[in-house]
């Protein structure tokens, strides 16, 4: 039987609001594989389990409450369809990891389901192969660090995350899950909008991340892709649009920062014949456009746009910062002229730190960063240089105009 419509007890004597009360279980166990069940509106009780390849569907008017305990929907099966569910009231342990749907299989659905008042949101482990999109998520109103997390993948791999409305958690944790997409998600009022551990080869496109704390993270992650994701307001003081640590071979390509702590923060490459490379990102009225440390070189920006931050790059080392290339990027600093009208300056444009270097040292003094004092003093040293100014960077081919503005 590849459809099963459990109303038995609904269709006996107007039975529909005794079966609301009924635990959900039961219907799961009684179902053949391969079944669709789809439940009649109203109110069911968790948590349950599902152990074999169904199709529960809720059409959006069905309620799963766990009551306060555990988690609320638990699937150990391949080819699960979860759909159209409202799940909420898992408990509150993060040893036990509580949470809405904790998931382990391959091939599966997880689509257009409201999740909210739980502790973490979905979790997949060892999760293969599978679709989790259209998904609104919340956790519960409490410190941004006492939430679970909204999505967390732990060893799964080739799976899609796609479409969905997070808020209201504390990240979106990637733990040694390598090869998966997260596509034209939102992620909003949270710790860590995507913090990828170990997810290597990770794609993260058309995300749009708004009032985290930090937009993307990543550690020991290589090969990434992370492009035309719109990051906006991370604004707390170590906050940042795209940090990047000890990962190798990323490509941060098209994005919108704005208004970040920091737009983009990355060390060097930990191969040495690898690249990390910026190209088309407008990046503006961010506090540092781009935070470089431990600076060794192996980077490469392309075509960016740099507008309106308070100070365009930073970079923190003894490393030579011609070993970064620089090239063909718009700098709203720029004083050149294009005579040939090829639409890049006719010199170079070098960045270099005069009495700015104090904050840059000293980070007690950043809170004066834009103040009368220090913008006299940069002003003096540019006039008349006490000792030679620090090179920064140098774009060899600076545009006269920006590759892209904000929408």
């Amino acid at each position: 039987m590849n459809f099963v419509h459990l109303v038995l007890f609904a269709c006996l004597n107007g039975a529909l609001p005794a079966l609301a009360a009924l635990p959900l279980q039961p219907w799961l166990d009684t179902a053949l594989p391969g079944a669709s069940i789809r439940l009649p509106p109203g109110v069911y009780q968790g948590p349950a389990v599902i152990t074999k390849p169904l199709t529960l569907d809720g059409d959006g008017q069905v309620v799963i409450d766990a009551g306060g305990k555990g988690t609320v929907l638990t699937v150990k099966a391949d080819r699960v369809i979860l759909r159209g569910l409202t799940l909420r009231g898992s408990g509150d342990s993060h040893d036990a990891l509580d949470s809405g749907i904790m998931a382990e299989g391959s091939e599966l659905l997880i689509e257009n389901n409201v999740i909210e008042d739980v502790l973490f949101g979905i979790s997949l482990h060892r999760t293969t192969d599978s679709v989790v999109r259209g998904n609104r998520i919340r956790s519960r109103p409490v410190d941004s660090a006492d939430r679970g997390d909204g999505l967390r993948l732990w060893y799964s791999s080739g799976n899609r995350i796609e479409n969905n409305d997070i808020a209201q958690i504390r990240d979106v944790t990637v733990t040694n899950s390598p090869r998966n997409r997260f596509t034209g998600n939102t992620i909003r009022d949270s710790r860590r909008a995507f913090n990828f551990l170990f997810a290597h080869r990770s794609l993260v496109d058309r995300n749009h991340l708004e009032q985290n704390s930090t937009g993307i993270i990543a550690l020991n992650s290589d090969g990434l892709i992370i492009r035309n994701n719109r990051i906006l307001h991370a604004m707390d003081a170590s906050g940042a649009g795209i940090a990047l640590k000890e990962t190798s071979a990323a490509l941060v390509i098209g994005n919108e920062i704005v208004h970040c702590a920091h737009g983009i923060m990355a060390d060097s490459p930990m191969n040495p014949l690898n690249r990390i490379v910026f190209i088309d990102n407008f990046v503006a009225h961010n506090i540092t456009g781009v935070y470089f440390y431990g600076a060794k070189g192996g980077h490469i920006a392309i075509g960016n746009t740099f507008r309106s931050n308070l100070w365009p790059v930073t970079i923190i080392g003894d490393g030579d910062p011609l070993d970064d290339t620089w090239t063909g990027n718009y700098w709203d600093g720029y004083e050149g002229f294009d005579q040939d009208q090829d639409g890049f300056g006719d010199r170079p444009y070098d960045l270099l730190a005069y009495a700015d270097r104090i904050w840059l040292e000293t980070p007690a003094a950043r809170f004066f960063r834009n103040s009368p004092v220090l913008e006299l003093l940069d002003f003096l040293e540019r006039l008349a240089p006490f000792s030679a100014p620090a090179l920064i960077l140098r774009d060899t081919a600076p545009r006269m105009k920006p590759t892209r503005t904000y929408n």
